[in-house]
């Protein structure tokens, strides 16, 4: 990629990003905004989002708001009041109250849909520019920086480079060699569809928990709803379900009414079925000017609802860092230093959440729910908080002026 020159003319840092999703937009909107020059390459033909709906958390809003970012999610989605926590039939077990909480934080949690905020990120990107259908298979360090190749035949050379390609990276490859795959034992069904119901009122989220199984049904804004079903099955089975909506619909047979008609309500082609797979913690991320992003570095599972706005929070600190730093590889291993200890522990804790939230032997799944309906709420909410307080490092001369290299 090409180099431009700022107004003291010295020539500014580039920076090549591998991955158009969540992680990659958001570094491309965080390295821009501290005056360093971007360029995305996604291995996708179009920017088609990947999945369905999602939550962005306090942690991401905090994150953002510190370099001057505002997303204005709250007005293309909608904003968590609480959680609501069902037995599959629909008796309540407990609420979480998440505006209290966010409120204390300073910023709001909003459920959105990925289009909205792939819409929001790429407004922010502004003239970023994004190479479609161009797939990284590797890199090389060079004296001056860094050089990637793709699948094409072409390549290109920036000062940094940033792995932000998601759970089956290439540049992770490169770094880490062969690794497998955690499978978690259970599958998702994903879903954003058009629906109205009396029990969806504004704001709503319901999680239905059974044995071994889940659903989750989240009031997104614009009239829509994002759900979500899990059943435990073989990592075999779960990689390779052939099964339709009807299929799913018959996996819920005798839960609340208002999951069978959620279900029924949608189209077919609307429904995505994934493995539920993350990878043990990679403590090493990067080597001179290479580093890794969001599911790239450490793809968790969703019990804390923490993977796209960990990638954000991963953005932000990168940009900090990056701005800081008189020397590149030194700024990247300061953000890996940053982020090491709390990306490992929302790794472990999504990991064990979520094998009490799957858990399917009869007494267990009693005494799981009786805990979850008597425990203090403070007590319950405590892993959710420290997830979503977001608490910015610092690094040498970043004194929390970092978005002025933008207009150096």
């Amino acid at each position: 990629m090409s180099s431009g020159n700022g107004t003291s003319g010295t020539r500014r840092r580039t920076a090549i990003v591998v991955g158009a999703g969540i992680g990659g937009l958001a570094a491309a909107v965080t390295l821009r905004s501290v005056g360093i020059e971007v360029e995305v390459h996604e291995r996708a033909g179009e920017l088609r989002p990947a999945g369905t709906g999602l939550s962005v958390m306090t942690n991401s809003m905090t994150a953002l708001a510190s370099l001057g970012i505002d997303l204005r999610l709250a007005e293309r989605g909608r904003v968590i009041e609480t959680a609501e926590l069902m037995t599959r039939t629909g008796g309540r077990i407990k609420t979480l109250p998440y505006r209290e909480l966010t409120e204390r934080l300073g910023a709001p949690s909003v459920c959105v849909s990925r289009s909205e905020l792939q819409a929001a990120l790429l407004e922010a990107a502004g003239d970023c520019p994004i190479r479609l259908g161009s797939a990284a298979t590797g890199y090389t360090v060079e004296e001056d920086g860094v050089r990637v190749r793709f699948a094409d035949g072409r390549e290109a050379h920036a000062d940094l480079l940033i792995g932000a390609d998601g759970i089956h990276s290439a540049i992770r490859r490169q770094l880490a060699g062969p690794e497998e795959l955690r499978e978690a034992g259970y599958l998702c069904w994903l879903a954003v569809t058009p629906f109205d119901h009396p029990r969806l009122t504004p704001g709503f989220n319901g999680h239905y928990w059974g044995r071994g199984q889940r659903f989750g049904l989240h009031d997104i804004g614009q009239g829509q709803v994002y759900w979500w079903g899990t059943r435990n099955m073989s990592a075999e089975a779960a990689r390779g379900w052939k099964g339709d909506k009807e299929d799913i619909a018959r996996a819920f047979d005798g839960w609340a009414d208002v999951v069978g008609e959620v279900i029924r309500a949608t189209p077919e082609e609307s429904v995505h079925a994934v493995p539920a797979q993350d990878r043990p913690f990679l403590e090493r991320w990067g080597e001179g000017p290479v580093t890794l992003l969001g599911d790239a570095a450490h793809p968790m599972l969703t019990a804390l609802a923490q993977g796209g706005s960990t990638a954000i929070e991963d953005a932000v600190v990168l940009a900090r860092s990056c701005a800081a730093a008189s020397d590149p590889a030194a700024g990247l291993r300061a953000y890996e230093a940053a982020r090491r200890d709390r990306t490992r522990w929302l790794v472990d804790n999504s990991y064990s959440l979520s094998r009490n939230e799957q858990e399917e032997r009869p007494l267990a799944t009693a005494v799981r729910d009786t805990l979850m309906r008597y425990a203090p709420t403070s007590l319950l909410m405590r892993p959710f908080e420290k997830a979503m307080t977001y608490e910015p490092p610092r690094f040498g001369a970043d004194d929390g002026s970092a978005r002025a290299g933008a207009d150096r």
